[in-house]
């Protein structure tokens, strides 16, 4: 597509900014619309941390786009000369030895397989992890490429470097409805009565997608999925080298978690079904999913047992019916593309995913193009480490 070519984009998480980034790169003039403030407080982005990872089990395509992304979180930290990524390490336990199938047997295959050095669960493993309860859990291993992010700052940063790249990003401005003419959308208007016209309109949108565009209400949907920080009285015992980033039977559970930050915050949080809740809903967790959390942590982490709860939240999963991002032009709105579909696990991808997005835009070949496109929800599935009732 010529350089001259313009774009407006609703939403500045990270699928909007990452796509106005390149596109911007690529000589597009682009346009950034949010609600604000950026980070936006509602947004799934917006928290203290975000798990980074290639393990995806079987799955070569968003392991190899994982590995991809790893690197470029650690040019994003010499770039921005900050450590908004920390390499931890990836610890993935399982209380029974992997099965074939599982997402921990597949994990440690194809990241083998990819020439990924993985270190091995063996007795006495607590002895290095000595928070965790000794004997709940035997097997497993532990990759030292992946770790977390600081997701609200990495917000933060991809907003400065858009804006110095010469990204128009306008705050507190809210998508009011399509602008078209002859049957394609060249824009849209405001709710605050603003009219931007460009030749293309991309929707990053997250979980408020199915609700502006609704023809999308039975492929993609918002999920509230709960989130719980703890007050640890040592935080080092909750650090590295003692901790890391971790799964405890992700795969049929859902628990994983962070180490503690330096005031002694440790999040835990499950990658499971969730519940259906409207992006706009009070974002509060129920007393029986409060009680799940403290059951879990007391049993798994004794440090835990009696230590407070400073916050509870819902985090909101944009989710899609098969748990692949849906990245693709509308298929009946010529103008129109959509970029979205986070399904709980998108943030990860942040440096590889702008790339994707602009790819899709211009319609030039890419080998997730297909999988992200606009498709018939013909068969349910998740992703590989999302617990599934």
């Amino acid at each position: 597509m010529p350089s001259s070519s313009s774009i407006l984009i609703n939403g500045a998480g990270v699928f909007g900014l990452t796509a106005a980034i390149e596109l911007r790169r690529r000589g597009w003039g682009v346009t950034v619309i949010d609600p604000g403030p950026i980070p936006r407080p509602e947004a799934a982005s917006t928290d203290i941390s975000k798990v980074v990872r290639a393990d995806y089990g079987s799955d070569a395509g968003y392991t190899e786009l994982g590995l991809k992304a790893l690197d470029g979180w650690r040019e994003w930290n010499q770039q921005w000369n900050e450590t908004v990524y920390r390499e931890d390490g990836f610890l993935v336990l399982t209380r029974d030895e992997p099965q074939r199938g599982s997402f921990e047997y597949d994990s440690h295959k194809t990241l083998t397989a990819l020439g990924q050095s993985l270190g091995t669960i063996e007795p006495g493993w607590e002895q290095r992890f000595p928070s965790w309860k000794s004997n709940l859990y035997s097997h497993g291993y532990l990759n030292p490429r992946g770790g977390w992010a600081a997701s609200g700052r990495a917000v933060e940063l991809l907003a400065r470097d858009a804006r110095a790249a010469g990204v128009d990003i306008r705050e507190h401005q809210t998508f009011g409805r399509f602008v078209e003419r002859a049957a394609k959308v060249i824009g849209l208007r405001t709710e605050s009565g603003e009219t931007i016209h460009a030749d293309f309109t991309l929707m990053a949108t997250g979980a408020w997608t199915a609700t502006l565009l609704p023809e999308l209400r039975d492929v993609l949907w918002a999920t509230g999925q709960p989130v719980v920080h703890f007050k640890v009285e040592n935080p080092d015992d909750f650090r590295p080298p003692k901790f890391s980033v971790w799964a405890a039977d992700i795969g049929t559970t859902g628990w994983y978690g962070f180490p503690s930050l330096a005031d002694g915050t440790l999040k835990i949080a499950n990658h499971g079904p969730g519940r259906p809740i409207h992006p706009d809903d009070p974002r509060t967790i129920l007393p029986e999913e409060e009680e799940r959390f403290r059951q879990f942590a007391a049993t798994t982490f004794p440090a835990l047992k009696n230590a407070p709860i400073v916050e509870r939240r819902l985090c909101l999963y944009g989710d899609s019916f098969d748990g692949n991002f849906w990245i693709d032009h509308h298929p009946d709105r010529p103008g129109l593309v959509i970029a979205t579909g986070d399904s709980g696990h998108a943030f990860k991808f942040a440096p590889v995913l702008g790339k994707v997005i602009a790819d899709i835009v211009e319609r030039k070949p890419h080998s997730l193009s297909e999988r992200f496109a606009w498709r018939d929800p013909s068969q349910v599935s998740a992703e590989s480490a999302r617990f599934k009732e």
